[in-house]
C-alpha cells in the first residue's frame, strides 16, 4: 500500500507508527498532499547524499515537477526564486551569507535575553498558552529586529504571508533611501565582484521568506521542544540541576521533532540515480524525510528515547548540503535561551492539560502549531 506523506506527529506525541517501519527500505513510495507521487528516502547517509546530489533540483516550475500541495499559502516554500539550483543558487546563497553573518547573530544575543525576560515576566497566573504568549512573540521580535522591522509594525504579520510580501517590498525602499545597521540595509548593499547584487526581485522573496520562516518554524520548535520535556520530567529535572546541558539538549529535542514535516525537502530528478542501490528514474519526485534520518540508529543509538546528554550535534533537522538552512544559527540562539529562562524561572513547569487535549492554532505555514497551555 501506498504511504500518504506526511505523517501526523502531533508534539508530545511518540514517532508515527509509518515513522517506525520506513528505515526497512532505502526508498518508499508514497503520495503528496498535492496527489503527486514521490519517492521517501529514509536513511540517514542517503538523506544527507540527496540533499547534496545535484541531480536533484529543486526548482519546481520544471514541467512535470511534482508538487508539494496544491493550497495557494504553502507556496512560498514553492518558489523559482528560492528553490534555483546552481549556479544561480550558488550565487544568491553566497551573496546572502555575506550579510548573514555569525557577528551579526552573535550581537543579537543581549536582545535576545531581554526579549525573553520581558516576556516571561509577563506570566503572572497560569494557566499561560506557551506558544501564543512567548514563542511566537519572541521569534517575531527577534526576526523583525535582525531585518530593521519597526516595532510599530510587526503586528502586520500576524494575518500571514499576504501582508508580509506588501510591506516588505514597501520597507526595502525605505532602506534603500535611509539604510540602519539591520539585515536588510546591509542586503541592499552587499555585492558580489562577478555576479553583482541581488535583484529587487530576489531581495524581496528572500527578506519575506526570512521574516514569515524565520519566526514561525523556529516558534513552533520552541513549542514542541517544551511540550517534549514536560513530557519527559527526569529529563526535564535533569537540565534544572544541570543548565550547562542545555546546548545539548536543543541538538536532541531538534533530533526528536523536527518543526513541522519535510515536504519543503522536496527535489525533482533530472538524471536517473541510485538511491541506497534502488534505481530511480528521471522525472521523479524525491522527498528526503529529515525525520526518518534522525531516527536512524545507525547513527543515533536507541533513538526513540529522548535523552538530553546524547550528542546529536549530527542532527540534520536544519537540512544539509547547500540548501543548510541559512537561519540555523539564530534558531539556536532563540532555543537555548528560551529553555534556559523557561526551566531556570518556572520549576514546576507542566502541561495545564493532558498532552492529547491539544489544540492547534491557525498558522499561515501550516507547521502544526498547537495550543500549550502550561502551569508552574
Amino acid at each position: 500500500m501506498t504511504l500518504k506523506f506526511p505523517f501526523d506527529w502531533p508534539p508530545g506525541a511518540r514517532p508515527p507508527e509509518e515513522l517506525a517501519t520506513l528505515r526497512d527500505e532505502p526508498v518508499v513510495r508514497a503520495v503528496m498532499p498535492s496527489g503527486d507521487p514521490v519517492y521517501l528516502v529514509t536513511r540517514y547517509e542517503d538523506v544527507r547524499a540527496v540533499l547534496s546530489d545535484r541531480r536533484l533540483s529543486r526548482n519546481r516550475e520544471r514541467p512535470g515537477a511534482p508538487r508539494m500541495t496544491a493550497a495557494a499559502r504553502t507556496k512560498m516554500f514553492q518558489n523559482p526564486k528560492i528553490d534555483r539550483d546552481p549556479p544561480e543558487h550558488t550565487r544568491m546563497r553566497r551573496l546572502m551569507t555575506k550579510a548573514f553573518t555569525p557577528a551579526r547573530i552573535e550581537k543579537l544575543g543581549p536582545y535576545v535575553e531581554e526579549v525573553v525576560a520581558e516576556l516571561l515576566g509577563r506570566w503572572r497566573r497560569p494557566p499561560v498558552d506557551l506558544v501564543s504568549e512567548f514563542a511566537l512573540p519572541l521569534t517575531l521580535r527577534v526576526i523583525c529586529r535582525l531585518l530593521g522591522v519597526p516595532v510599530a509594525d510587526q503586528e502586520r504579520f500576524r494575518t500571514g504571508l499576504g501582508e508580509a510580501w506588501q510591506y516588505i517590498g514597501e520597507l526595502i525602499e525605505v532602506k534603500r533611501a535611509d539604510p540602519g545597521d539591520d539585515l536588510i540595509s546591509e542586503l541592499i548593499s552587499v555585492h558580489d565582484d562577478q555576479d553583482g547584487r541581488l535583484s529587487t526581485h530576489e531581495l524581496h522573496v528572500w527578506c519575506t521568506v526570512l521574516l514569515m520562516a524565520g519566526h514561525e518554524t523556529t516558534a513552533a520548535q520552541i513549542g514542541s521542544g517544551a511540550v517534549l520535556l514536560m513530557q519527559h520530567p527526569d529529563q526535564l529535572a535533569l537540565l534544572r540541576d544541570e543548565p550547562e546541558r542545555i546546548p545539548d539538549a536543543v541538538e536532541e529535542l531538534l533530533r526528536f521533532q523536527v518543526a513541522g514535516h519535510s515536504l519543503s525537502m522536496l527535489r525533482y530528478v533530472t538524471d536517473d540515480i541510485e538511491i541506497g542501490g534502488c534505481p530511480v528514474p528521471t522525472g521523479s519526485g524525491v522527498v528526503p524525510v529529515l525525520e526518518s534520518a534522525n531516527f536512524d540508529a545507525s547513527v543515533f543509538p536507541d533513538p526513540l528515547r529522548l535523552d538530553v546528554t546524547r550528542d546529536a550535534r549530527d542532527q540534520i533537522a536544519f537540512s544539509a548540503g547547500p540548501h543548510y538552512c541559512l537561519g540555523a544559527a539564530l534558531a539556536r540562539l532563540e532555543l537555548r535561551t528560551a529553555f534556559a529562562q523557561l526551566i531556570g524561572r518556572f520549576p514546576g513547569l507542566r502541561l495545564a492539560v493532558d498532552v492529547a487535549e491539544l489544540r492547534h492554532h491557525d498558522n499561515p505555514l501550516e507547521l502544526g502549531f498547537v495550543e500549550v497551555p502550561v502551569t508552574w
